[in-house]
């Protein structure tokens, strides 16, 4: 009985893949390849390229060329950046439920009263803290960039993202972008631990753990990129997009101001981040085979950054365990021992008094 003629084409597709992939393809049907950096024709045996010498069979461009197919072809990093807060706000709303028993409000209430994510759960799920615990802890600059306190707090973010993420990602490139969106988010917090720590030191001598998440310092750090971006040109519509860039930013800092438990100071070290970078990297794609390189060099980069620090985030957390058993942890002095921070030394009796007058103001912190 003789085979379907979908089931035989099949079959010969797998025998020239496994052909192809042991070396023993038919030479005289092999076609040119096409370089991944450059995307420039190679002849059918060759292993580098022949204008920009990069490897046709293994490299971070040709890994970045495949991995491409499996993500959306317009703003891949941005649909990346978005996915992976919304799953850790999804995550840290479990734990949220989870850590509450079932009981008050702050159980079902924060599915149904906005999403808030408890305090406890954010810490544990990497958020930024004072400087003191950033200096043993600095993967919190990294994690904290894809956590949320409420479901206002991640859908604005993610509007935003969203605006303003495709015209960056397309002005610079995917590698590009996701470089200085992280970099944007990072300064922020840099930003923001430095100044929790110089505001909360004075107070008793000890600086209360209080958390800080959210993605507006890498968003205002896209707004400083495309203010910078838009300084270089003179054109009208570059203008015009600067009045309103500048705009968003004075509308950002008065609601920053007049709502409480807004970090300001990493929303300015996003945006002054942003704004600098801007003016040293060339706001374009990548032209040559030079600079495809350094693009998909930083972006590689960048993403081992990430999954270290989510690594180091996941073993933090199973070895404080659930913390839904980490009861008040986030306004105790024992939090430096539970957390593993940088404040080692033995408590002073001011140092409760402390951490109950700071912490008490601000719980969470939103960026």
């Amino acid at each position: 009985m003789p085979i379907p003629a979908r089931w035989q084409w099949k079959l010969d597709r797998w025998r020239d893949s496994l052909k192809q992939m042991f070396g023993s393809s038919d030479k005289s049907n092999a076609r040119p390849k096409m370089c991944p950096a450059c995307g420039s024709l190679a002849g059918t045996t060759a292993t580098k390229c022949y204008n920009c010498g990069a490897s046709l069979r293994f490299s971070v461009a040709a890994v970045s060329r495949s991995l491409s197919r499996l993500v959306p072809t317009q703003s891949p990093i941005t649909y990346a950046m978005l996915s992976v807060c919304c799953l850790f706000y999804g995550i840290s709303l479990l734990l949220t439920l989870h850590n509450s028993n079932g009981s008050g409000s702050s159980g079902m209430g924060s599915l149904f009263g906005m999403g808030g994510i408890d305090a406890q759960v954010l810490i544990r799920m990497g958020s930024s803290l004072p400087l003191p615990y950033m200096i043993f802890q600095p993967w919190r600059l990294v994690t904290a960039c894809f956590l949320h306190g409420s479901l206002l707090h991640i859908i604005f973010n993610m509007w935003v993202l969203m605006d303003l993420g495709p015209v960056v990602e397309e002005l610079y490139g995917s590698a590009r972008y996701f470089f200085l969106y992280m970099a944007t988010g990072i300064a922020g917090y840099v930003v923001s631990a430095t100044y929790m720590w110089l505001r909360y030191s004075g107070v008793g001598g000890f600086v209360p753990p209080i958390p800080s998440i959210g993605a507006s310092g890498a968003l205002l750090g896209l707004i400083g990129l495309l203010l910078a971006a838009t300084t270089k040109r003179g054109n009208a519509a570059a203008q015009a997009l600067r009045s309103q860039l500048i705009k968003w930013v004075i509308y950002i800092f008065i609601l920053g101001i007049l709502m409480s438990g807004t970090d300001n100071a990493a929303h300015f070290g996003g945006l002054a981040c942003g704004y600098l970078l801007g003016r040293v990297v060339a706001d374009r794609q990548p032209m040559d085979a030079a600079e495809h390189k350094r693009a998909y060099a930083l972006g590689w980069i960048t993403a081992v950054v990430i999954v270290a620090c989510f690594a180091f985030m996941f073993f933090d957390f199973y070895r404080g365990n659930h913390p839904a058993a980490q009861r008040n942890v986030a306004h105790s002095p024992s939090a430096r021992i539970e957390l593993g921070c940088a404040l080692h030394e033995p408590l002073q009796p001011g140092m409760l008094r402390a951490t109950e007058a700071a912490g008490n103001r601000d719980t969470v912190v939103y960026s």
